[in-house]
């Protein structure tokens, strides 16, 4: 299994214990991979990407320079002339790992069934907290995502392997989730001018 992103990786966005196993994290990582991320991407693109990797994780050095930009993020010019300054892949991967591990940390499973987990050093959140906290960090991800989103649409000629589709977006993950973020003019070729003031006013 090829892991995008790590514990380290992890704790450049998000202030996350160290008491939590690599191995722990690494199953909400492979879920944000396969349930959120793939469809996202693609299929054809997803496994055509993971293909490029070696087995410790990391890009291969002869990968196309596109999947490297996609991977790490690059700064590039749009069809507009502007500036663009893409992340990569990592913040996206974080929160919507971040969403996942909230949602199940949340939860306790026992013999007779689930349980809200409690705590020794402090009170666990009731679930309308929870969910709330969940939604949170699936906005920001959704956020993230629709910055690869709109890479890809810039340099749709570098990826042939991708394909625009928005059943994608409404399949990143079940449960609790923004779907505004979704639904911006930016999401649609040749539509991006409205992209600061649209994301400005969902996250107000």
């Amino acid at each position: 299994m090829i892991y995008l992103i790590n514990q380290t990786t992890f704790q450049q966005y998000e202030d996350i214990t160290v008491n939590i196993k690599p191995e722990r994290l690494k199953v909400f990582i492979k879920k944000a991979q396969e349930l959120d991320l793939k469809p996202f991407l693609g299929h054809a693109l997803y496994y055509d990407f993971l293909n490029h990797f070696n087995e410790d994780g990391t890009l291969q050095d002869d990968a196309p320079q596109p999947y490297k930009d996609l991977l790490n993020g690059t700064e590039y010019l749009d069809d507009y002339g502007h500036i663009v300054l893409y992340e990569g892949l990592a913040p996206t991967m974080v929160y919507f790992t971040f969403a996942r591990f909230i949602e199940n940390d949340a939860v306790h499973y026992t013999a007779t069934g689930p349980v809200i987990k409690r705590h020794e050093n402090g009170d666990a959140l009731s679930s309308p907290e929870v969910v709330k906290l969940v939604q949170q960090q699936r906005s920001i991800a959704n956020a993230y995502a629709n910055d690869i989103e709109k890479f890809l649409w810039d340099n749709k000629a570098d990826f042939p392997l991708w394909r625009y589709n928005a059943k994608n977006k409404s399949s990143r993950q079940a449960g609790p989730r923004i779907r505004g973020v979704d639904k911006t003019d930016f999401n649609y070729p040749g539509s991006y001018n409205n992209y600061n003031l649209t994301i400005t006013e969902f996250l107000n």
